[in-house]
């Protein structure tokens, strides 16, 4: 199946930005996140559709993953 993943701020660093990419179904964001190689103690928010999604969360075909660090600044 399709998924399209979105990356933010320093999880694009060495990464993408935007990028579709192939996977079996029944995989989910805790997995694509170990694809990317992304520790999810580095993930602040997940969001399946625009909508908050748990690593547990299973994609499918067409959903849009988006990946955001936490955010930091003063």
């Amino acid at each position: 199946m399709e998924v399209t993943v979105k990356l933010f701020a320093t999880l694009r660093n060495g990464r993408f930005k935007t990028e579709t990419r192939c996977y079996a179904p029944g995989t989910t964001v805790q997995q694509i996140a170990e694809d990317l190689k992304i520790p999810l103690a580095e993930l602040s928010l997940t969001l399946l559709n625009g909508q908050a999604a748990l690593p547990e969360q299973v994609l499918t075909e067409g959903d849009t993953l988006a990946l955001f660090p936490p955010v930091g600044g003063g």
